[in-house]
């Protein structure tokens, strides 16, 4: 049998290279004046299951994307999770392992529930401190916390909270934005949920919206809704701008690194998507 490197090169070479996703990625920085100009990757089994006449092996798929925007470089990283059979040494369903659904939860925010803030809820965000955490934790997870299936959310709260973003809410799950000991808010963990606690938030941990993505800084947070259907699935945060003034994003689930803001290239994205864009602690 091949080796899992020798796998993944074939499928990318042979025929990721003809998949809509692969030309959206390259027309995405086509479309920004920006080219990739090397590629480069490997792969980690993490599963193996025998079966009595087939093998199916789970991996991650490392691939890390060099790319030129005028005189500038930098370097997008995305570790996907795939799968494929293996039956009289033949290799079938090779496929992206897609992430498991999230519930449509709006954790509820009460007039009595804001008079309870204190003013040491009041906190000034301090951005670089959840850039440098999102960096550190981008491929992996702080074991101080669980890790989700669905991670996106739960990661992206991580980030605003080692960026000083007050907690509040223990230990009713439909409020607040809260995570202690084994338990956890609806908004910590859920992307639709975090998405309106930022909208109805007014003190300590909250997000002014804008109109576009070139107004957010390192630090602030973009929601996405890939249906367009109101019910929003994702969450990234802001790491870096590009040379054009546009957010690069990390992100959990399909963990990312410098990734373009608009997820066109990702095989969630459908020509419905909506975004909401947060500057945090404005």
């Amino acid at each position: 049998m091949e080796e899992l490197t020798d796998i993944w090169l074939n499928f990318f070479k042979e025929e990721r290279h003809t998949d809509d996703w692969w030309m959206r990625k390259k027309a995405l920085w086509r479309g920004r004046e920006s080219e990739i100009v090397r590629i480069k990757g490997d792969a980690k089994i993490y599963r193996k299951l025998r079966y009595e006449n087939e093998t199916e092996y789970a991996y991650l798929l490392y691939v890390s994307y060099f790319i030129k925007q005028g005189d500038h470089f930098h370097m997008e990283e995305q570790v996907t999770p795939y799968r494929f059979r293996v039956r009289d040494g033949e290799i079938t369903d090779h496929k992206e392992v897609p992430p498991a659904s999230q519930p449509t939860l709006k954790p509820s925010i009460t007039p009595d529930e804001m008079q309870e803030r204190s003013a040491s809820e009041r906190f000034s965000y301090d951005r670089l401190a959840a850039v440098q955490y999102a960096e550190r934790w981008w491929n992996s997870y702080n074991p101080n916390y669980r890790k989700f299936d669905v991670d996106c959310t739960n990661y992206v709260s991580q980030c605003l909270y080692a960026g000083g973003a007050p907690m509040r809410g223990a230990p009713v799950r439909e409020q607040g934005w809260w995570y202690e000991d084994d338990n956890w808010s609806f908004s910590w963990a859920v992307a639709h949920s975090l998405r309106w606690y930022l909208s109805g938030s007014e003190e300590g941990l909250k997000g002014k919206e804008v109109e576009n993505a070139a107004a957010l800084l390192p630090g602030d947070i973009i929601c996405y809704d890939f249906e367009g259907d109101g019910r929003f699935d994702h969450n990234t945060i802001v790491v870096a701008k590009d040379s054009y003034g546009m957010p690069l994003v990390n992100a959990h689930t399909d963990n990312s690194r410098m990734r373009n803001w608009s997820y066109e290239d990702s095989t969630a994205w459908t020509p419905n998507i909506q975004y909401k864009f947060f500057q945090i602690g404005e």
